[in-house]
């Protein structure tokens, strides 16, 4: 897991982030935000989160100056192109003080025009949206000698302001639901009342990043899948359309009746949606999840909507009650879950006494280990003498099963 922490060329970087970023296990890049150099953009392949500490369009420099001991430098011209995408995917986001204005400018938020003004000794509060924020629930109110950022700053209108100050508002808020920014921290390893400190950081400042590597941490194998599919969720449906009719078919082999009630799980853009409704009618409900807002998207501009509500969530913590749905169709996700025993035992605490799950790939194991240049792995989840206990022992009874040459499929029904 890999935190990138983009710095002004004029900047550093903090000595104290190292040591918090691997305490939640993570690992540093340092890339410099340098304007009008020429190498390719960077992008999030490999990062579980961003810490934005400076604004290329504010120190512009020579590439590579100011660079960490140690860190080689990787110029990085498109610093706000890779925050915009780190937020159309959900990574997390932190930026600090001056790196503040490339996080909002990389939201697409018009700047500020009003002037702000304050009382002399004015201290940063914590707003009441901040007890129930991800990052700052449960934080210690902020160190009295930090000083609010006197100028304005414009955010996007569904922004949450999280700490604030008399005259000067928009010290510290929320964009969507990863990314942060807090203005009254400085990005130069300069403590709030300006002088340094002995580590770049004073305690709150601290406690913070601290916070925030460990969400990092928390959210990685999320991270991971939302920055793979948001980067492919525009082309996803026409590169495999053509697989559309396995799709049917593989449904229709779950034979659940009319007014039943069905769920997509990693549903994507919703490929398997018409089929789905197609089976349980007018009368039924149809619901497709996905961790992946961009590709729930996609299904919507294909019309995936008509046929069913698509929601984002985890499929190993599913927003429905016990026992409620008569049908689970997922393709392509369980071998790739990092503990697929508690989906399989989510899946069956959804699913009604004659419940039915399929699981479907439109290739076989042999084609696609092939396609990897591997051989088959015998501890593969999906091999029959492996599935098979996997799903007994977590509320399911395999009944019928596939690896053929064009497809993986495997019916179980709910025990009990």
């Amino acid at each position: 897991m890999a935190v990138v922490v983009m710095q002004s060329a004029t900047g550093h970087v903090p000595a104290a982030l190292d040591r918090l970023l691997a305490a939640a296990g993570l690992a540093s890049r340092t890339v410099v935000l340098v304007d009008g150099a020429t190498t390719a953009p960077a992008d999030l392949n490999g990062v579980d989160g961003l810490i934005v500490l400076g604004d290329p369009g504010s120190a512009p420099a020579a590439a590579g100056a100011g660079a960490p001991a140690g860190k080689a430098p990787v110029p990085a011209p498109a610093g706000p192109a890779l925050v915009r995408e780190a937020l159309a995917a959900e990574v997390p986001v932190l930026a600090l003080g001056t790196g503040t204005r490339l996080l909002a400018r990389a939201s697409g938020a018009a700047p500020a025009s009003a002037v702000a003004s304050a009382a002399d000794g004015a201290s940063v509060e914590l707003t009441p949206s901040a007890d129930s924020d991800p990052l700052f629930a449960g934080a210690a109110r902020p160190s009295p000698g930090l000083r609010p950022a006197p100028e304005p700053l414009g955010l996007p209108s569904d922004s949450v302001v999280l700490a604030s100050c008399d005259g000067y508002p928009d010290q510290a808020f929320r964009i969507g639901v990863s990314a942060w920014g807090v203005r009254f921290l400085a990005s130069d390893g300069v403590a709030g009342d300006g002088a340094p400190s002995a580590t770049g950081l004073d305690p709150w400042a601290e406690q913070l990043l601290g916070r925030f590597a460990a969400l990092v941490a928390a959210r990685a194998e999320h991270t991971a899948t939302r920055a793979f599919f948001t980067r492919r969720a525009d082309v996803w449906e026409e590169r495999f359309a053509h697989q559309t009719p396995a799709y049917e078919a593989a449904v229709a082999r779950m034979r659940m009746r009319p007014g039943g009630r069905a769920v997509d799980l990693g549903c994507g853009t919703g490929r398997a949606m018409p089929a789905l409704r197609a089976q349980v009618g007018t009368r039924g409900q149809v619901i497709g999840f996905d961790v992946t807002p961009a590709m729930l998207a996609a299904a919507v501009r294909h019309g995936r909507d008509h046929h069913g509500r698509l929601l984002a969530a985890d499929c190993t913590r599913l927003p429905l009650a016990g026992r409620c749905m008569h049908g689970i169709f997922s393709a392509g996700l369980l071998d790739h879950l990092p503990d697929p025993h508690t989906a399989l035992r989510e899946w069956a605490r959804v699913s009604a006494g004659d419940g039915v799950l399929l699981l479907f790939h439109p290739s076989g194991r042999a084609e696609r280990a092939a396609r990897h240049g591997r051989p088959l792995d015998p501890g593969d989840l999906l091999a029959e003498g492996n599935l098979r206990p996997a799903l007994e022992t977590t509320g399911w009874h395999l009944d019928e099963y596939e690896d053929a040459a064009g497809h993986f499929l495997a019916r179980a029904v709910r025990l009990g």
